[in-house]
């Protein structure tokens, strides 16, 4: 069974109407299953799915899609609707799928969720600190960011990491060195 990793799963998450979602494709995708199978799931269990959950994306943002994100050129000139999971679509799709690719899958979406939620509240928190606070913040951000960049599972071990963090005229740079060796 392939392992997700954590960046492929963050490569698929896309904001549309204010929602951080991952369209119907993309999941089936994630889950090693067609789209179709994705969407019968969908269907099948209209009760499982109310208001918030799911979503058809319109003509507009369909076009907006294949215009900005080439994986999606694809369905260019399909007729059939896209529909956006937002997180707790997922989680209840989660609850219908069932293989062990798709409980890995499940478990990888939600902390890709779960650390993209950490990153965001500690960025928010920036502004209104002062320097020692800022200093930890940012600890906390490089490591969520190494978290879903650099744990990919390469048959590489960790050897040293070096983090630097620079202030520049209200500017915050990042920057994670991973050294990697057998």
């Amino acid at each position: 069974m392939d392992i997700i990793k954590l960046e492929s799963v963050q490569d698929k998450i896309i904001d549309i109407r204010g929602e951080k979602v991952i369209i119907d494709s993309d999941v089936a995708a994630l889950y090693g299953v067609e789209t179709k199978r994705i969407n019968e799931a969908v269907k099948n269990n209209q009760d499982k799915f109310p208001e918030g959950y799911i979503f058809k994306l319109t003509d507009s943002e369909k076009k907006e899609l294949v215009e900005n994100f080439d994986r999606f050129n694809k369905i260019k000139h399909s007729s059939a609707d896209l529909k956006a999971f937002t997180e707790k679509g997922l989680y209840m799709l989660a609850t219908i799928i069932k293989s062990p690719k798709a409980v890995q899958t499940t478990l990888d979406i939600i902390e890709t969720y779960a650390r993209i939620k950490d990153l965001s509240r500690s960025i928010s928190k920036l502004p209104k600190a002062n320097e020692t606070e800022q200093k930890n913040i940012l600890e906390k951000a490089a490591e969520v960011i190494g978290d879903i960049v650099f744990n990919a599972d390469d048959g590489m071990d960790i050897t040293g990491s070096e983090t630097t963090y620079e202030a520049n005229l209200g500017f915050i740079k990042i920057r994670k060195t991973v050294k990697k060796g057998k």
